[in-house]
């Protein structure tokens, strides 16, 4: 089943199930914040393990693709230049990134409006996320870097085909980004 069914079936019956939890007990919302921190300790170590498994293999191999052209941006389409590990630590970085956001938009909804039922379902659907994702499945769990794990990965766009094109890594769409001068410069 498609990650994004899965992700709207799982919400729904997180959502049911945390009506049914009595949050006006101050033990439960106790126990609910424990679950939540400790799911995000996991998540966090996790992405710290696959950040020393990436340092540790220090594959330089040099890796180059074309970026797509932002849809709403009015940029061009960019060369980038880079290497594996720095393509991983990128993705890595970009993860914990994202993390924190919720995490951060999880506090703000608990404690300056009161919500609770969000610390059920934010205590589940990212740990699903972490385990699906690209950068994990290769360095965790020892997953070879082929087929769907090839990078650069594949990152599917909000609105498909609207959402700016995939990244190219054909050997014409390289030449043709060299030879115009969109980039080729190497990626910080």
């Amino acid at each position: 089943m498609n990650s994004a069914v899965t992700n709207m079936v799982l919400m729904f019956a997180l959502m049911q199930l945390s009506k049914k939890i009595p949050f006006e007990d101050p033990m439960v919302v106790f126990y609910a914040r424990v679950i939540y921190l400790v799911t995000n300790v996991f998540i966090f170590s996790l992405y710290l393990f696959a950040r020393y498994q990436i340092n540790k293999k220090n594959d330089l191999t040099t890796l180059k693709y074309v970026e797509p052209a932002q849809p709403f941006g009015g940029s061009e389409k960019k060369l980038v230049t880079t290497t594996v590990k720095e393509y991983d630590l990128q993705q890595v970085s970009s993860a914990i990134r994202s993390s924190f956001m919720g995490i951060g938009i999880l506090l703000f909804m608990h404690f300056k409006l009161g919500y609770t039922n969000p610390l059920v379902m934010q205590s589940v659907l990212p740990v699903k996320s972490v385990l699906e994702q690209k950068i994990i499945q290769i360095h965790v769990f020892g997953k070879p870097a082929t087929g769907d794990l090839k990078r650069p990965f594949k990152a599917a766009g909000l609105f498909g085909a609207a959402s700016g094109g995939e990244v190219q890594t054909d050997k014409k769409a390289i030449s043709q980004a060299e030879k115009s001068g969109s980039g080729g410069a190497k990626e910080d």
